[in-house]
């Protein structure tokens, strides 16, 4: 098996570390502001798993008859298509006492053959998982394994009555504005408590740990944008104050890094929006991302540039093609024998999306 498979399963809030070329194609394309940010970090708070709604669902497509499920052994007979050609994501650790050590990896491993859900009914992904988990683990590990991922599947029905409690914060986020923190702390510590009906503190832990410090910081970065009270320079410094306070290891790394991403870019607009000259451009990514970043970025620049230049060339072109020619069809052939002359093929796809965005920009 080749390729490895994330699984369906989404977190409450999954703020992503984008790699600087991602960021510099985002720049290129999809410059953001402030009101796009709060909107992307509030959908990251709007639902823990979409294989709770799949796991409570009655259209559920059964391909696996129920004699089926006697016949596993290792779990991994007859995969369903989705899963074939990947590798088993996540892991079971267990101590020198055979003892199970619940991780992170253990969830991942459950997410996996669950994202299967709507291939295989419930009971044979059950019998798969349990299967899978015997054949690679001693007792009494293997035991406290498959009573886990029972829980976890339980814990995974019960999240849909406490979404709908709250309804759609992503979209009354996008109505008014802004995000009701207090509603979405409030669905937190109703999620918190639902968890410790079905998992010990232990367990909770690894599961959710990583996520719910993502949570926080989300939260909070919400909380100081929306603070009408604060200068821009005020909530960069209580951004900062806040980061600066997380205990040292591989989130608060992440987190800087993403902190690091989203200064770039804002300031990115600033100094581009105030005529700022490619050299104090390049300083200021160097600093906030070093020197390779910096170069790669201003290449980009370039790129951007040309880009605009040849399509501003198009634009006028295409105007005048249309209003001179009594032929439509001519006219757009020759737009077309135009369109193959300026750009590549990746850059003709995205010539639709990018003059809708022009056309947003002089609204």
């Amino acid at each position: 098996m080749s390729n490895n498979r994330r699984p369906a399963y989404l977190p409450i809030a999954i703020i992503a570390v984008v790699i600087i070329v991602i960021a510099a194609a985002v720049i290129m394309w999809f410059k953001p502001d402030s009101q796009r940010m709060e909107a992307a970090q509030s959908a990251s708070i709007a639902s823990e798993s979409t294989l709770s709604t799949a796991l409570n669902s009655e259209q559920t497509e059964q391909t696996a008859s129920a004699q089926n499920q006697s016949a596993f052994v290792t779990g991994l007979e007859r995969l369903p298509r989705s899963l074939r050609g990947t590798q088993v994501d996540g892991e079971i650790i267990i101590d020198e006492h055979k003892q199970l050590v619940v991780t992170e990896g253990l969830r991942r491993l459950f997410d996996y053959f669950l994202s299967a859900i709507g291939e295989e009914d419930e009971a044979v992904i059950f019998a798969r998982v349990e299967s899978y988990i015997r054949h690679h683990t001693p007792e009494p590990a293997a035991s406290q394994a498959v009573a886990i991922f029972g829980n976890y599947v339980a814990y995974l029905k019960a999240l849909p009555d406490i979404e709908k409690r709250y309804g759609n914060l992503q979209l009354q986020a996008s109505k008014s504005g802004e995000l009701d923190l207090n509603v979405i702390a409030q669905q937190k510590q109703d999620v918190a408590n639902l968890r410790q009906q079905y998992f010990d503190k232990t367990t909770i832990e690894a599961f959710f740990g990583a996520s719910d410090s993502y949570d926080d910081y989300s939260m909070e970065m919400v909380r100081i944008n929306q603070n009408e009270q604060m200068s821009e320079a005020q909530k960069q410094a209580a951004r900062q104050d806040y980061v600066s306070r997380l205990p040292d290891g591989a989130i608060k790394t992440n987190i800087l890094q993403q902190a690091n991403l989203n200064e770039l870019m804002a300031r990115t607009e600033q100094m581009k929006a105030a005529g700022a000259s490619p050299e104090a451009l390049y300083n200021m990514r160097r600093e906030l991302v070093g020197a390779p970043a910096a170069e790669r970025l201003a290449q980009v620049d370039q790129e951007d540039a040309n880009f605009d230049q040849r399509f501003t060339q198009y634009e006028a072109q295409k105007v005048q093609l249309l209003s001179q020619s009594a032929n439509p069809a001519a006219a757009q052939s020759q737009i077309e024998q135009l369109e193959q002359q300026l750009f590549d093929d990746a850059e003709r796809k995205r010539l639709s999306g990018y003059a809708a965005l022009q056309k947003t920009k002089t609204q």
